[in-house]
């Protein structure tokens, strides 16, 4: 596994041979026994090429240009078989020592042979935990069958020069041949068993180890992709099996290597590089999953500012004292009367109003509640969140608003509001009717979306209390309302409240839980939205250490915060993949991007090609993606990009008749976005 990290299994995985296609010509040879291959920082191929077996000073570290030409970059190495990229250099074990090799190809000793608490054997693979530093290194001991295997697993704590055995035959008697290793988020270790064809979980909390899956003989390389795949290549048998996701059986990829070693994700997130050692080639293979195949190809869309000539009332890109002010929209909807006007809520606390027109050149206010919203640049996941107009608002007049409270210490509020007897066309800021609030430890997660669901329920989601980590397992808590969806009919009042509790929600009749309480075990949901066509509840939540997910929301759904992470472990108390708890059906790695902005599903009709696509984004690297779920099939069929303006995503939108908006914050005012079809 090189930079790739995903993926956990609870269940026992057993080897389902299927149809693999003929390997592709490599497109490296003449190389002499490869044996590891990285990505470097620079995008390019980093592979240990052995030399001759036991001859010291002839084995090294080789890069694959673009052009796919080798030249050696690091020499004089003894038998380097693992390479890791870190931070400022390449990790190798070298036969009996573990060298650092920088980016300019310098080669030094980082643990000397005489440092390991028992002798080396046989050096292998090695992984880096790259939240902390760690680096584990497995030792497969005699290779001799007819001597006692004497294998181990080592971890190096780089910060302060500290080597631990962490696994041998005294904590995992039945250990034979270790081999391959890759984290499973920062709180597990997956090894293979080269002997055995055993894959292993290490909980690096209390180093104890669980077999979760077998028929891997000969198992050296443990690679993940970005969006949870496991491959496993066999050195023996010469195959890469794949496992799809948590708790699926393995599926035969590819056959017919001489010797299949340890692999890595190319830099475009799509391809598997295998190096096949006896016949000294590397060969690309896509990541195509036989039965689990996932549409990846860029879609012929882009995104173009809406509105360019609109002026928001009010709105300077620098305040009084020359401060810049950015245009912070924080969402776009529709009032649901037939109107087909667009309301844009800012950040700040005003609520704006214009026709759906190109050609509309200014808002109108309907509503300032700046004097009751706390915002600040430094806190920008406070401020006005959320925003939701009844489904009988053209009779009622009344809408919801979620806004952290400028007057409390640590509070998020919703409130109703109601149209201005007065004036139609404007909210009346006295109308507010506070119907729950939100006390919460740190400023950070406060979720804030709200949203009517096709059942005339108002769903609110707020996320675990911020910090990090989850400090107070709210998460998982059915009595606090943090870290997750409340369901609330704001058209009666139970006692003492200004709502009620729906009769059917989940929790109504557990004890010690919320009755408010929908789904739980949330992290920070940055967006959810109905599919207005089947009702579904889609959710984007935001992730800790390395994984962002997107899921679809049921009544009484466990979503794993804060034991796991996306699909993987998390933390000193997480659990495996298990029935009571659901998993997300897409995540993607903190190398594709760090923050998910949870989008819509595309109803509209000027882009057919999106029809029923998730839409979502990433504040982070500004990718712009359409993912299809297919319901009958249970899984992912597509995520495909679209071409952006490379600008932070902070929300979407959609208008009356279902097309789609994007929204970021903008020193221009130029804060809206649309899709239109890409020239070909």
């Amino acid at each position: 596994m090189r930079h790739c990290r995903l993926g956990v299994f609870s269940l026992l995985l057993l080897a389902t041979p299927l149809f693999a296609a003929e390997l592709p010509k490599p497109f490296v040879t003449g190389l002499k026994n490869p044996e590891s291959v990285c990505l470097g920082p620079d995008g390019l191929l980093y592979v240990t090429e052995i030399g001759d077996f036991d001859k010291d000073g002839d084995g090294g570290v080789t890069v694959i240009g673009k052009d796919g030409k080798a030249t050696p970059f690091a020499t004089k190495l003894d038998d380097p078989k693992g390479i890791v990229t870190g931070r400022d250099g390449f990790f190798v074990t070298d036969k009996k020592r573990v060298v650092k090799v920088d980016f300019k190809g310098k080669v030094t000793t980082l643990i000397a042979t005489e440092k390991f608490p028992v002798p080396p054997l046989f050096l292998n693979d090695i992984e880096l935990d790259i939240e902390n530093g760690m680096l584990y290194i497995s030792d497969s001991g005699d290779l001799d069958k007819d001597k006692p295997a004497k294998g181990a697993v080592f971890r190096y704590d780089i910060r302060i020069d500290k080597l631990d055995l962490i696994v041998s035959n005294k904590t995992l008697p039945e250990l034979k041949t270790p081999n391959g290793l890759v984290m499973d988020g920062a709180a597990n270790l997956l090894m293979a068993d080269f002997a055995s064809g055993f894959l292993y979980r290490i909980k690096l909390a209390d180093l104890s180890s669980k077999k979760i899956g077998e028929g891997f003989k000969g198992g050296d390389g443990l690679t993940w992709d970005k969006n949870g795949q496991l491959f496993i290549s066999s050195w023996e048998i010469g195959n890469v099996q794949a496992i799809p996701r948590p708790g699926q059986k393995s599926v035969m990829f590819a056959e017919k290597f001489q010797s299949a070693a340890d692999t890595c994700i190319d830099a475009s997130g799509l391809n598997l590089i295998v190096p096949d050692m006896k016949a000294g080639t590397l060969t690309a293979l896509t990541t195509q999953i036989p039965g689990w195949e996932v549409d990846k190809t860029p879609l012929a869309i882009k995104t173009e500012v809406a509105f360019p000539n609109l002026q928001f009332t009010g709105w300077s890109p620098a305040d009084d004292a020359g401060i810049p002010t950015p245009l912070r929209p924080i969402l776009l909807t529709h009032f649901g009367d037939g109107s087909n006007r667009i309301v844009v809520p800012t950040q700040q606390g005003v609520i704006h109003v214009f026709p759906n027109d190109d050609a509309a050149t200014k808002t109108e206010i309907f509503l300032d509640i700046t004097d009751r919203v706390r915002y600040l640049d430094k806190q920008n996941e406070e401020g006005l969140l959320g925003l939701a107009f009844h489904p009988k608002f053209k009779t009622n007049g009344e809408f919801f608003v979620f806004y952290t409270d400028k007057k409390a210490e640590m509070a998020n509020v919703v409130s109703r509001f109601k149209v201005s007897k007065k004036d139609p066309k404007k909210a009346d800021p006295a109308s507010e009717e506070e119907i729950i609030r939100f006390e919460k430890p740190f400023w950070n997660h406060d979720g804030g979306s709200i949203a009517f669901g096709p059942d005339g329920y108002l769903y609110i989601t707020h996320g675990d209390g911020g910090n990090a980590n989850d400090p107070h397992e709210n998460g998982q808590n059915l009595k606090t309302i943090l870290g997750k969806v409340l369901r609330l009919d704001i058209d009666k009042k139970d006692k003492g409240k200004n709502y009620s509790i729906p009769k059917d929600n989940p929790f109504v009749d557990t004890k010690e839980a919320a009755p408010e309480v929908w789904a739980y075990g949330l992290r920070n949901i940055w967006r959810m939205a109905f599919d207005r066509s089947t009702g579904a509840l889609w959710a984007g939540d935001v992730g800790q250490n390395l994984y962002e997910e997107i899921n679809i929301l049921k009544s009484g759904g466990n979503y794993g915060w804060n034991p796991r992470e996306a699909l993987h472990p998390f933390g000193q108390k997480s659990v495996d993949v298990n029935p009571k708890m659901i998993e997300p059906i897409w995540e993607y790695h903190h190398d594709v991007g760090k923050s998910i902005t949870g989008g819509v599903v595309y109803r509209g009709t000027k882009l057919p090609e999106l029809a029923g696509s998730y839409l979502y984004a990433d504040y982070v690297s500004s990718h712009v993606w359409a993912l299809t779920y297919n319901a009958k099939l249970g899984r992912v069929v597509a995520n495909r990009e679209i071409s952006s303006a490379n600008v932070p995503i902070l929300s979407f939108g959609e208008d009356q008749d279902g097309e789609a908006y994007l929204l970021t914050f903008s020193a221009s005012g130029k804060g809206i976005y649309r899709l239109v079809k890409a020239a070909e």
